[in-house]
Parts: structure tokens; C-alpha cells; sequence
């Protein structure tokens, strides 16, 4: 495992959020609202910190199950860190399909979501403690 690449995936997977947020409200215009709460409250807005709060927040748990498959795993966890971080990813989608949020707004969150998960899954899998081939493990013996 190579910690500053891992280090470098987290930074990438929240600048890449911060980056299309920054594009989809302030220079695009567009308002993340939803819907939510008691009739006539007003809508709630997505601003950057929760953007940044949430891909921080997956990239930090996304490496942690990593670490930790790698010592109860080695020989499958980069498998099933990848597995788990794709069924993750379509789990965040269920959100969206919910009302209460116009198309473009479920568009740029969708987005999010998959640019987040992309860093993370290509840095992750990358630096995923391999096996050295040939090695025999208590497993194999």
C-alpha cells in the first residue's frame, strides 16, 4: 500500500466534487434544491461545504473498509473492496429517484456521485495490497 497515493485519491475525489459543484451553481447558475420538511418551509440548498463534507467522508470510509479488508482479506480485498464501492455507488442513486428535485438537480448530484466514486475506485483498487504471487498463505496450506 502506498499511503501518499491513497492520501492523493481522497484530495482528488474531494476536489473533483468542489470542481463540479463550483461549475454546475456558481458559474452555471443552477440551485441544488430539495425538497424536504413541513409544506411552505423553505427548500433546502446543497452548498459546497456539504458537497466537500460527504466526498471526504466516503473517500475516508472507502479507505478504512480497504484497510481493513487487506489484513481480514489479503488475498481478495481489493475484489471485494471493488465490488462493495460499485453496489455503494448505485445504493447513493436511490436519493435522487425520490421527488422533490428538478432533472438538473438530479443530474449534477448524479455526477457527483460518479466522479467521487471513479477517483476513489481507480485510486483504491491501484494501491490495494496485492499477494505476492507464488506465496503460500495458511489458506492455501
Amino acid at each position: 500500500m502506498n499511503r501518499s497515493h491513497r492520501i492523493w485519491g481522497v484530495v482528488g475525489a474531494v476536489g473533483v466534487a468542489t470542481a463540479l459543484w463550483t461549475v454546475a451553481v456558481p458559474l452555471l447558475g443552477h440551485r441544488l434544491t430539495v425538497t424536504g420538511g413541513p409544506p411552505g418551509r423553505e427548500r433546502p440548498e446543497i452548498g459546497l461545504a456539504p458537497v466537500v463534507v460527504v466526498a471526504l467522508a466516503a473517500a475516508l470510509a472507502g479507505w478504512v473498509l480497504l484497510a481493513l479488508l487487506e489484513r481480514v482479506l489479503p488475498r481478495s480485498a481489493r475484489l471485494v473492496w471493488t465490488i462493495t464501492a460499485l453496489v455503494v455507488l448505485l445504493v447513493s442513486f436511490a436519493p435522487l429517484a425520490a421527488s422533490g428535485m428538478d432533472v438538473a438537480t438530479r443530474v449534477i448530484l448524479g455526477a457527483l456521485h460518479v466522479a467521487v466514486a471513479t477517483v476513489l475506485i481507480a485510486v483504491m483498487t491501484r494501491t490495494a495490497a496485492r499477494p505476492a504471487l507464488g506465496a503460500v498463505t495458511d489458506a492455501d496450506r
